[in-house]
Parts: C-alpha cells; sequence; structure tokens
C-alpha cells in the first residue's frame, strides 16, 4: 500500500446512502480513507463509485450489523478515526396516536444504534484519539407539532454523546453534536411531499414558510452541515468536546413571542 495513503486516517459514517451523510462522505474522502454504511446497498454503490469511499451495506438497527461495519472498517484500512452517527428516520403523530411499533423504530434507528456502533467502535478510537460526530437535529432542542418521536430520539443523541466526550476525554477522545435545522435532503422532500399532499400546499412553498423566521431566510444544502462534521473530525477543533453546534441559519436564537414585532 502506498505509504500516503496509508497515513491517511479512516472515518465511518453512518446513515450515509443520501442527504448529510453522503454529503459528508464525498467531503472527507479528499483526504481520509471513508467507509459509509446504510441500509440502500445501490445508492451505498451509486456514492462509492463517485467518491472512492469503501461501501458498507448494513442495517444499524441490528447489533450484530453495527459490529460487522466497524469490524470491516477495521479489517479494511486498519485503523479509525472518525466516526459519523447520521442514521436517522421520522415518523410524524401525536404521542397519543403513535403506534408502539413506530416509537420503537425511530428510537431504535436514531438513537439505539447510535450506542450500538459507538461501543463498537470507541475501542479503536481510543487507540487513535479519534472523534466522533453525532447527528441530531434542531428538533432536539425545539419542539415541533406531532414529532414526539423524533425529537426524543434526537434529544436522547445529544445526551449520549455529551457521557462520551465526558467519560472518555481524558483518554483523548472527543464527542460533538450537530443539529441541524431544515436541509433539502431526501427526508426532508419526502416529510414536504407528505404535508403537500395533506394540505394540498405546494412544496417550495411550505420550504418557503419554514424558513421565513429563520434570519438566514433559506433552507440550506446537505453541504452546509457536513461541513461543520468536517471541521468537528479535524485537529482544527482539538479542543472541542461535548460541544453541541446548531447549523440552522439562527433558527435557534428566535424568540417566537417576539415574531409579532417584526
Amino acid at each position: 500500500m502506498n505509504s500516503a495513503v496509508a497515513e491517511k486516517p479512516v472515518v465511518l459514517i453512518t446513515g450515509a446512502s443520501s442527504g448529510i451523510g453522503a454529503a459528508t462522505a464525498a467531503m472527507l474522502a479528499r483526504t481520509h480513507r471513508v467507509a459509509i454504511a446504510g441500509r440502500r446497498a445501490e445508492q451505498l454503490g451509486s456514492i462509492a463509485r463517485e467518491t472512492g469511499v469503501m461501501p458498507l451495506a448494513a442495517d444499524v438497527t441490528d447489533p450484530a450489523e453495527c459490529e460487522r461495519i466497524v469490524e470491516q472498517t477495521i479489517a479494511a484500512f486498519g485503523r479509525l478515526d472518525g466516526l459519523v452517527l447520521n442514521a436517522g428516520v421520522s415518523r410524524s403523530a401525536r404521542l397519543a396516536d403513535m403506534p408502539l411499533d413506530e416509537w420503537e423504530f425511530v428510537i431504535r434507528t436514531n438513537l439505539t444504534s447510535a450506542f450500538l456502533v459507538a461501543k463498537a467502535a470507541i475501542p479503536h478510537l481510543l487507540k487513535t484519539k479519534g472523534a466522533i460526530v453525532s447527528v441530531s437535529s434542531l428538533s432536539a432542542l425545539r419542539t415541533s407539532q406531532g414529532f414526539a418521536a423524533y425529537s426524543a430520539s434526537k434529544a436522547g443523541l445529544v445526551v449520549m454523546t455529551q457521557p462520551i466526550a465526558r467519560d472518555y476525554g481524558p483518554e483523548g477522545l472527543r464527542a460533538n453534536v450537530v443539529c441541524p435545522g431544515w436541509i433539502r435532503t431526501e427526508m426532508a422532500d419526502m416529510e414536504m411531499s407528505e404535508y403537500s399532499e395533506a394540505t394540498g400546499t405546494d412544496k417550495e412553498e411550505l420550504f418557503r414558510r419554514a424558513v421565513e423566521h429563520v434570519p438566514a431566510r433559506r433552507v440550506a444544502q446537505p453541504e452546509e452541515a457536513a461541513a461543520p462534521i468536517v471541521f468537528l473530525l479535524s485537529p482544527h477543533s482539538s479542543y472541542i468536546n461535548g460541544a453541541v453546534l446548531s447549523v440552522d441559519g439562527g433558527a435557534a436564537m428566535v424568540d417566537v413571542g417576539t415574531l409579532v414585532f417584526g
């Protein structure tokens, strides 16, 4: 193996078949060796052909699959320097209307999978004094109608990641969180399409309304969420640990009680 290639750090990204995960993979592939995991093998393969990353089709709600993707990353590259916990799904319903199986699916995909992958990866990350970035959501910090399961899972991801930072920081491992707002991802498009059909409102109009009180006044592209993730994995963020970074165009700071004043 070429020594220059061998020196490149290694990152594993879950939920990388589209959106923020795929954008992060493409950005990291320029300087890192990258393994991407997700359910959709065909989309992973397409990303791999475009970027040179290693695709790992896997269901991260399965503990054995979580161990496998970490083991395969180590087997291929010999080390692990970074982990991006990005697997996520959304189901919308008010709490009393949500079926138990849907609640459990959201929690298992968004939170338990992160626990399982991190548990398998931490021993390897300690060897390299590596970094974890968990991709949570603005919904972890602010509530939305019908988002009980999603918000609970994403808030849980925040308060799971911070103890990792606390517990393993003395050994050189860092763990941080990004909380994206509206990003133009496949999942966001699906959510808006469903709401568009239910209300008869144009999808693009719904996106416009979603950010009309956000100071940036626009929806972001996946690359705009990927860039902070890349930063938090890098040596440039070496003294940032346990942080929760909102990537939301300023949405989290808006006081909705003052919107009447313009």
